[in-house]
């Protein structure tokens, strides 16, 4: 098993625009609290099948090279590490989660839920 690679937002994004599969498994919630990514796959972390498959029959090759985004990188540490438990040998995820992917400018949709106002 290959060990994911943690990497910083602009290597990251340079990754992607080299053709890397960028995947989300940020909740719906905190996608419209936060922001979207244009062209992220959209992946519930408890159900890596939706997309990958079953581990013994993998529906993406296992070379395909693939960048993992949460909210930060307790919640895309464990999802690259169960890619990698797979099979999958090019997997890396995002340092600081989206909140560093936004902040070093790389493509990002403004959040479509306004923030609830404190009662």
């Amino acid at each position: 098993m290959s060990t994911p690679e943690l990497r910083n937002p602009e290597d990251a994004g340079a990754k992607v625009a080299g053709g890397a599969l960028l995947i989300d498994v940020r909740s719906a919630a905190g996608r419209a609290a936060t922001g979207e990514i244009p062209g992220a796959t959209l992946v519930d972390r408890s159900n890596l099948d939706a997309l990958f498959g079953p581990s013994d029959n993998p529906a993406i090759t296992l070379d395909t090279p693939v960048v993992v985004v949460c909210g930060s990188v307790d919640g895309s540490g464990p999802v690259a590490e169960a890619l990698a438990a797979r099979g999958y040998t090019d997997v890396s995820h995002v340092d600081g989660g989206f909140p560093a992917w936004k902040e070093a400018g790389l493509p990002a949709a403004e959040p479509s839920a306004a923030p609830s106002a404190a009662p």
